[in-house]
């Protein structure tokens, strides 16, 4: 009902664009920057867990606009749900839960991840003297950098193009806060 109504497509398309090359600029992640053409799917360039096991596409659109951006997000929830069906058969027999032991020692050093959230990289940094509470520990939210190209994105747009400008970067305002 929404995606083939013209009215919202000619809303969207054209609206807030973002080079591929600003994308990558402002450190953008996740649908925003895939919208735009960049490659930065973490599950499909440094697989973690089962995905270098499954099979699925990265979701990449070139226009960078906010119809790109919304078309990026649709398709990207069907790949996640070709990914539950092919986990969904092989979930292990047993305990859905281990158990793990309350209070954890970390090692001494430097550590950082990542993981591909719905919303783009989130990483994790934590600096441990190897004791069972972390020396410093950092979130790097996609929701963030994405943010930060949203300025560059509404120059020059209608007041009433940053609705759809702002839908579409799907902000969550207490996790860009950290």
């Amino acid at each position: 009902m929404l995606t083939g109504n013209v009215i919202f497509q000619n809303r969207m398309k054209g609206i807030g664009f973002l080079s591929k090359e600003d994308a990558i600029s402002f450190g953008c992640s996740g649908p925003t920057a895939r919208a735009s053409g960049v490659s930065c799917d973490i599950r499909k360039l440094y697989p973690y867990e089962v995905y270098s096991k499954l099979n699925f596409e990265e979701v990449l659109a070139t226009e960078g606009d906010s119809l790109a951006r919304y078309t990026v997000r649709l398709l990207e929830m069907k790949q996640s749900m070709d990914i539950i069906d092919q986990l969904i058969d092989n979930i292990p027999e047993g305990e859905f839960q281990t158990k793990t032991k309350a209070v954890l020692k970390l090692p001494k050093g430097e550590f950082y991840t990542r993981v591909e959230t719905a919303r783009g990289d989130f990483g994790v940094y934590v600096v441990s003297e190897g004791g069972t509470t972390p020396y410093r520990i950092k979130f790097r939210s996609p929701g963030f950098s994405n943010l930060s190209a949203l300025d560059h994105m509404v120059r020059g747009q209608k007041l009433g193009d940053m609705v759809a400008i702002m839908g579409t970067l799907d902000l969550v305002i207490p996790d860009i806060d950290r």
